[in-house]
Order: C-alpha cells, then sequence, then structure tokens
C-alpha cells in the first residue's frame, strides 16, 4: 500500500487538504500529516483541526515566526529527517508558502514523488513571495493538479509535461461544500458580534508586500475607513498577527469605523462572508471564497492569481489607494451576484476525491 505524506503549515492549507485527509480516510489510504507549524496561534492553527474535525498531524515541526531564509532553512532540515524517518511514496503540497516550497525541496532532493495541488496560478508579479514559491514548486514536482482551465494553460505554456498535469478542480470549493451548512447550524458569530446580515463589510489583510510597508498598509486602512463612511456600515477585520504587529511597528491607529478581531475560526468565517454586504481582501482564498458563496469581492492587491473572479464579476482588483478602494468597492455593492449562473470554474466540490483517486491508482 502506497504512504502518501501531507505536508501543510497555514490555516489556508489546512482548509484545502482537509477534503484530502477525508478522501484519505475514506479509502483508508495509509497517510501521514506533517505539519511545519508556520501558523502557530490557535485560531489559525489547532482550531481549524477542531473546527473541520480532521486528526492532528503525526509530526508537528513548531517552525513559526521566523524570518523567511530561517524558516527555509529550519523546514528544510527538519522536514528532510521526518521524510527519511517515514519514507512515503509520494508528499503532497497544497499552495505557494514556505511550508509548500520547502516540503517539495526536500522531497525533490530525497527522490520522493511530489505532488503539488493548486499547481499552475500565477499573479506574474514577482514582488510576491508567494510567486515564486509556486513557481519553483511547480517545475520540480512530479504531478501537478491544476485547480483551473487558465492554471492548466500557465503550466503548459510554461513547457511543463503534459502527462504530468492533471485538472482537478480546486479543494477549497469542497470545503466550502462541506461545511457551510454545518457552520450556519453551529455558529453564532453574527449574534455574538451584535452584526445583521448585509449590514457590515469584512475585511483582511495579511500579504507580505502589503502589510510590511507601511504606505501600502496605511492606504488600505484608510480605503476600508472611507468605504464604511460611505456605505454606513462597520468594517470587521480578524487581524492576522502579523498585520497586528506590523500596526502596532508603524503606529498606525485604527479608525472607529474598523472593529478589529483576532483570528477566526473556519466555520465562524464561512458564516461572516456569506453574511457580509461586501469582501474586501488580500487573500487569495477569501478571493475564492466569496466567489463560491456569491459575495461581492473588491481585491487590496495590483493583481490576482485567481483570474477567474474577475473574469466572472464576482471580484475587482483595485490595488492600496483609498480612492481606488472606494470606486472598487461602490463598483461590487451595485452587482446582483445572486443571479450569477453556470458551472463553477474552481471545481464541482470533488477535487479531494479526484486527487487521491489519481495517486491511489496511477502513482
Amino acid at each position: 500500500m502506497k504512504k502518501i505524506a501531507i505536508i501543510l503549515g497555514t490555516r489556508p492549507e489546512i482548509i484545502k487538504m482537509s477534503p484530502v485527509i477525508r478522501a484519505c480516510q475514506r479509502r483508508t489510504v495509509d497517510f501521514f500529516i506533517l505539519h511545519t507549524g508556520q501558523h502557530y496561534s490557535y485560531e489559525l492553527d489547532k482550531k481549524m483541526f477542531e473546527d473541520l474535525k480532521i486528526p492532528e498531524p503525526k509530526y508537528n515541526l513548531h517552525i513559526g515566526g521566523e524570518p523567511y531564509r530561517r524558516q527555509v532553512g529550519f523546514m528544510m532540515r527538519d522536514i528532510s529527517e521526518v521524510l527519511k524517518k517515514d519514507r512515503p511514496d509520494v508528499v503532497i503540497v497544497q499552495g505557494d508558502t514556505t511550508s509548500v516550497l520547502t516540503g517539495a525541496l526536500a522531497a525533490s532532493k530525497l527522490g520522493i514523488h511530489v505532488a503539488h495541488h493548486e499547481a499552475g496560478l500565477r499573479s506574474h508579479d514577482f514582488t510576491m513571495i508567494e510567486e515564486t514559491n509556486r513557481v519553483i514548486t511547480d517545475h520540480i514536482s512530479d504531478y501537478l493538479f491544476a485547480p483551473t482551465k487558465d492554471a492548466l494553460k500557465n503550466l503548459i505554456e510554461e513547457g511543463i509535461d503534459e502527462e504530468k498535469v492533471h485538472l482537478t478542480g480546486n479543494t477549497i470549493v469542497d470545503a466550502v461544500m462541506q461545511n457551510i451548512k454545518i457552520a450556519e447550524k453551529r455558529v453564532t458569530k453574527l449574534g455574538e458580534l451584535g452584526l445583521a446580515p448585509q449590514k457590515y463589510i469584512l475585511a483582511s489583510a495579511h500579504r507580505a508586500e502589503n502589510v510590511d510597508i507601511k504606505e501600502r498598509l496605511l492606504g488600505i486602512i484608510n480605503g476600508l475607513d472611507i468605504t464604511s463612511r460611505e456605505f454606513g456600515i462597520p468594517v470587521i477585520m480578524p487581524l492576522h498577527p502579523r498585520t497586528k504587529s506590523k500596526l502596532k511597528e508603524f503606529n498606525i491607529s485604527i479608525p472607529t469605523s474598523i472593529h478589529c478581531l483576532d483570528p477566526v475560526g473556519f466555520l465562524d468565517l464561512l458564516v461572516l462572508e456569506k453574511n457580509a454586504l461586501l469582501i474586501m481582501t488580500d487573500s487569495g482564498g477569501l478571493q475564492e471564497e466569496a466567489f463560491i458563496l456569491k459575495v461581492p469581492c473588491v481585491t487590496l492587491r495590483d493583481s490576482t492569481e485567481r483570474p477567474e473572479t474577475v473574469e466572472y464579476g464576482v471580484n475587482i482588483i483595485a490595488g492600496i489607494k483609498p480612492e481606488n478602494i472606494l470606486s472598487a468597492a461602490r463598483i461590487m455593492v451595485s452587482k446582483d451576484l445572486a443571479t450569477l449562473t453556470g458551472d463553477n470554474p474552481l471545481g464541482d466540490g470533488k477535487a479531494g476525491e479526484r486527487i487521491v483517486d489519481f495517486i491511489d491508482h496511477i502513482i
């Protein structure tokens, strides 16, 4: 029987790997989870496993809070030791984080097959470290699971062998479909916060190219503020630890229109997303979730690796200038997304099963 190592390290990876983990459990596949610890707070880590009811990692390397180059070094060293010890047949990584890059590099160096889910996403913006991570990971992977037709096209155009590439859909669709009804029944975050549907804006910012630069972070905060005042409703903003630290370091005051929260669990977030008037974010995952839930989205970046969300009219790229953010918000709030029909270009909710089926039968 093949042995699979599922390497993850961040909140989005836990969410997007959960359908793969569940598929492995249903098929009684021999697998284990290796957690790098890149995200390590309770809300961004352990609560994800609890909410999604997936097994805790067999290994947790607890490598978090370090600068990028130290994380790469420590993760390469420690992941390699685990892989030498447990010797899986294939390693699955997902996305574009430091954990993804180091997991793929360590496995490739040891001659272990690498499978990359969410392969082929491209922002074409190398100021984002994630773009570098995903491109390198794609070009050293043995099997590439493309979430969309556009991602598949990117891989072929980059000269990757077509036999390595497989169109599976994105597991975020699986995760949302599997959990939204559970979330609505169990979660009371709207009530706890005293929020009514369509009477708030949900916002997030955590990307290094945004929050590590004072002018960009200030532009986002000011843009959220004037948007809140324009529509007369509050902005609800769960604060990523990185963002919270940078706001303090840059001495940026939060306007009264923006209500900051500690990070929330996935089920809580799904309810907050579904009931928001508008989502404003630099997160790739939230762009996808907004699309799936048909909630208008404004992306607080200069580019996106999720072009389908823009092409279908559910998302718009605003950048970080306050006046552009407000203008984008006006456009998106005026749309009626309830009438959006057709197949979801992100997938049909069966990506996790396809990935495990391929590994189980082919590799």
